[in-house]
């Protein structure tokens, strides 16, 4: 039987791609001098479970954003583009990752290193063929012939190099450096420090208030061997819980033995609080989130302060990235959507349906969605209806005193008034 050739994940995605761009490569200088060079730094602080679960919070909201390809004419209509795209970005951006996936883990590395990079797959004809995230190592910016590259080391061993316009960069803490957001430890290392120290003395703590602590005094003088074996034996009859140990010991009068009682210290709970908060205001994520036990306002708030700038920054790269200049002219974009009805009480959306029903601003298969209703079959569920309470405001004085639109009084007498000479021409 022929042997399987195993190939590499690293392979697949990147192909045959050479670890160094063509020509002569030097060191893309940065505008403030900093080192175009980024190490990922930031395993250690996911492994707090505060840090964790302020992430995962974020990351998985992110994950329910739509995303879309949409058209958008000169009249600013919109128009939704159903393509390889738009399949891509709505099911599988890779064989391996569906959409909830994909966005997950490009948040969770944007939030843990304040840097996320996608890499966009094209086949021989120039199509776009998937986007994968990079769990980078290292990465350095070169340029070569007038074109900046960015070339990527793995934990692996392995390296590539790819065309900084063939990535999708996303990024936090933008400050210092030209092009890359800045790490968290230099920000949060103190905090979580605290936390594992505090984190620690809970433990040691629970330990010593198990333990017996004590001096065996002996009123004779023994050889120190014999001590050991009388404090071994202490231990054993004393300290130790097995099978065979009664917990009774006998002492003759020769021995006495005084209890040493101390009380360690610990971390309250207003401080520890205090800690796991200074965690989620870093990351922007209310307690309230992380629990589940929001309000509709919290939720709000979290959406616009910590969600919607991510929404936002990737539309804007993800448009540049897979659209051409002249593409983009023509209207092109990518949106990513939130239904955030979804998360508004059940006198809201009634309320909200109340009003907008009655201008024509919901269909009936969009009011079915904010309350999680199944669509209504055939083109029923596309309707709209307005009340005719409501008229055109510039034909408002007509109505109400006869006015014509310059304000002069109509000859109500007259039937052919300005506006209905084409009705009664027709």
């Amino acid at each position: 039987m022929a042997k399987k050739q195993r190939r590499s994940l690293f392979s697949i995605i990147f192909g045959n791609k050479p670890a160094a761009p063509p020509g002569m490569a030097t060191q893309l200088r940065m505008l403030n001098g900093y080192s175009p060079v980024f190490t990922a730094f930031g395993q250690e602080a996911y492994d707090s479970d505060d840090v964790r679960a302020a992430v995962d919070a974020i990351a998985r909201n992110v994950a329910k954003l739509h995303p879309k390809h949409i058209r958008k004419d000169a009249t600013g209509a919109i128009a939704n583009v159903s393509d390889n795209i738009q399949n891509l970005l709505e099911m599988q951006p890779n064989p391996y990752m569906d959409t909830y996936t994909f966005l997950y883990k490009v948040t969770t590395q944007l939030f843990m290193q304040n840097n996320a990079f996608i890499y966009v797959q094209y086949d021989s004809m120039g199509n776009v063929q998937g986007l994968y995230p990079i769990p980078f190592s290292n990465i350095q910016l070169i340029e070569s012939g007038g074109i900046v590259y960015a070339k990527f080391s793995f934990t692996g061993g392995d390296n590539v190099t790819v065309e900084y316009t063939q990535l999708i960069h996303l990024r936090r803490f933008f400050y210092r450096n030209d092009l890359y957001g800045e790490q968290n430890m230099q920000a949060l290392g103190q905090t979580l420090d605290t936390i594992n120290t505090a984190n620690q003395g809970i433990a040691n703590a629970v330990k010593s208030s198990n333990a017996l602590r004590g001096i065996l005094k002996s009123q004779n003088m023994l050889k120190p061997e014999d001590l050991r074996k009388k404090q071994q034996a202490f231990i054993s009859d004393y300290m130790t819980i097995s099978d065979g140990a009664s917990g009774v010991a006998a002492m003759d009068n020769t021995t006495d033995y005084q209890e040493l009682n101390s009380q360690p210290q610990q971390v309250n709970a207003i401080t520890m609080k205090f800690l796991s908060d200074k965690v989620c205001r870093y990351f922007g994520v209310a307690p309230e989130i992380i629990t589940s036990s929001y309000t509709e306002n919290q939720w709000n708030a979290f959406y616009e302060s910590t969600i919607e700038p991510v929404a936002i920054q990737m539309s804007l790269q993800f448009t540049s990235a897979l659209f051409s200049n002249r593409e983009q002219q023509f209207g092109n974009q990518i949106i990513f959507e939130a239904n955030r009805l979804e998360y508004a009480s059940a006198s809201t959306k009634i309320q909200l349906v109340q009003n907008a029903f009655q201008i024509g601003l919901f269909t009936y298969n969009e009011m079915r969605e904010i309350f999680n209703m199944a669509p209504l079959p055939g083109d029923d569920g596309d309707k709209r209806i307005v009340s005719l309470n409501f008229i055109d405001a510039k034909k408002a004085n007509k109505y109400q005193v006869g006015e014509d639109d310059t304000g002069q009084p109509e000859d109500l007498n007259n039937p052919m008034q300005e506006g209905d000479d084409q009705n009664a021409q027709t």
